[in-house]
């Protein structure tokens, strides 16, 4: 078995390679310190929600909206209520959203429902009044201060910013908080660092801001693959923009607690970046050559982690069957299988460990289930292995609805970490 010991080795030497500035990322915030901001300007903000079924969480949201300090009369709300068999809509109207009702059982996803929601504001407003569009999911909750500190941002002269992503539901159980850590690794030691070294932060999900020029160039919102928000990540980055991230900015969001739920959710995002590296890989690669970093980085977001896993999965899968099949013992084959998944986990977990340091009094939980959650984070992240493999042969992979029920206000939200579970 002595080709299954370098096959992983050098599986190991690849992710090192590829990864390791990663790693350097965490010594940025100590070493380089946030550029002071330019001359505010007032703008007029459009917010896109995009909403299926979400009657029990979507109230908080907007009333979240109502308390920004940012001047209310700059901020027109508008909701699309896509293909809901709820009260979504006339929740949406009672708490001051302007809402549109799409029925469409064709074309499902975020992406669609976005674009509809777009085309109806463009009709209803002709002038096109608004300077920015802020992107959030139904389920989400904003701190008070959220438009007025991105808007800080966007005058800096970003056509996207990104913020602070932060969980409502963290102490739930192993699968939350594993969501919940890796977005706020996400926020810290990678946008917040890729911003401090000029380079461009990425669009995860919810809680971004674009301008009205920025859709425009793009011919408008035409991002319809399973993860439209790497889609629009990476258009930007092609384009040569860079991506800016507002760390005062803070969004809570409802993570997934059922594996069921997270392994669809999951196997949709895998298949998606699939689609997006297919997409727009020779873009990538084009960047790359011409010197630019963020191509680089995207590029290492997307795909190289699937593929050295799915390569390792395989490689030790066939090792383990010929090694049936000769009769032979298996010890070879589990020592190095059992090495690679060590040195994995001991990476995850000193990333996970970093990040709940340093992120401690921002994780609404108690403490010793920041703690226990910490360690449970590895094996929330070697789920990906089959979830990856799982994404190139599942022949259906799409939109399925994750029910959101943890209707919480921001106070709500801290007193959880006051509480002795």
């Amino acid at each position: 078995m002595d080709a299954l010991n370098v096959i992983n080795y050098v599986i190991s030497v690849i992710f090192i390679l590829c990864y390791s500035y990663q790693f350097l990322y965490i010594l940025v915030p100590v070493l380089k310190k946030a550029k002071p901001h330019k001359e505010e300007q007032a703008h007029n903000y459009a917010v896109l929600i995009s909403a299926r079924n979400e009657q029990a969480v979507i109230g908080n949201l907007l009333d979240s909206i109502a308390r920004q300090t940012y001047d209310r009369g700059s901020v027109t709300v508008f909701v699309v209520a896509d293909n809901c068999t709820d009260e979504t809509a006339r929740v949406s109207r009672e708490h001051g959203a302007v809402v549109f009702e799409r029925f469409d059982t064709t074309q499902i996803g975020k992406g669609y429902a976005l674009a509809y929601l777009m085309e109806r504001i463009d009709e209803r407003y002709p002038g096109k009044p608004f300077d920015g569009y802020f992107v959030f999911d139904a389920d989400n909750v904003l701190e008070d201060s959220y438009i007025a500190e991105m808007n800080r941002t966007f005058s800096d002269g970003y056509e996207v910013v990104t913020s602070y992503r932060n969980s409502k539901n963290y102490g739930d159980n192993w699968i939350s908080a594993g969501y919940a850590l890796w977005f706020l690794r996400e926020s810290q030691y990678l946008n917040r660092c890729r911003a401090l070294l000029g380079t461009s932060a990425a669009v995860s999900g919810t809680g971004f801001l674009f301008s009205r020029r920025a859709i425009d160039e793009c011919g408008g919102w035409h991002f319809f693959l399973l993860t439209e928000d790497i889609e629009f990540t990476i258009e930007c980055v092609t384009r040569g923009w860079k991506i800016g991230y507002c760390e005062k900015a803070v969004l809570y969001d409802e993570q997934p607690t059922k594996f069921r739920q997270s392994w669809h959710q999951r196997l949709r995002w895998s298949r998606g970046y699939l689609q997006v590296f297919r997409k727009y890989g020779g873009k990538l690669v084009s960047g790359v050559t011409h010197g630019s970093f963020a191509c680089y980085d995207m590029s290492m977001a997307i795909m190289p982690a699937a593929v050295l896993s799915l390569v390792g999965l395989v490689a030790n899968c066939a090792a383990t069957t010929l090694s049936i099949l000769a009769g032979s013992g298996l010890d070879t084959v589990l020592l190095s299988l059992g090495s690679l998944l060590f040195s994995s986990c001991i990476a995850v977990l000193v990333i996970g460990t970093v990040t709940t340091i340093t992120e401690w009094k921002r994780i609404y939980a108690p403490a010793w289930k920041k703690v226990l959650y910490n360690f449970t984070f590895p094996l929330f992240m070697l789920t990906y292995v089959p979830i990856a493999f799982a994404s190139l042969f599942a022949r259906r992979v799409g939109w399925k609805h994750i029910e959101h029920t943890r209707s919480a206000t921001v106070a709500d939200i801290r007193s959880a970490g006051a509480k002795i579970a």
